[in-house]
């Protein structure tokens, strides 16, 4: 399943769970003086973790390679669409906010704000 490139301006390669090789689309958007790191999912052409089990880790690793700063992003997770029958590979983007607890919170962008976003 080839993910369109529409949804990211380069692969990004990281560690995932135990320090595995894994790959995911990135994008950095600034919009309104927001920093907005949107990270996709690859499925298949991803040899390692996920970028929802990667979570902290992966932002941590963008942030380092990038020069962000972590604490002044937004973290977006994107599901591309795979123009598949099953509902689990329609687009969805995701906020996710790191606490100090190791749950993220997952907050669902609405079309409007994706809109907005990517004009």
């Amino acid at each position: 399943m080839k993910i369109s490139e529409k949804y990211y301006d380069e692969i990004f390669d990281f560690n995932g769970q135990w320090d595995t090789p894994s790959k995911c689309g990135l994008k950095i958007i600034e919009n309104k003086g927001v920093t907005f790191v949107v990270v996709t999912e690859l499925y298949q052409n991803n040899p390692g973790t996920s970028v929802t089990y990667a979570g902290q880790s992966l932002r941590n690793q963008i942030c380092k390679a990038k020069g962000l700063n972590s604490l002044k992003i937004k973290y977006l997770e994107c599901t591309p669409n795979t123009n598949s029958v099953l509902s689990f590979y329609d687009e969805q983007y995701f906020e996710v906010t790191f606490n100090d607890s190791p749950q993220a919170n997952y907050r669902k962008l609405s079309s409007q704000e994706i809109k907005e976003l990517f004009g």
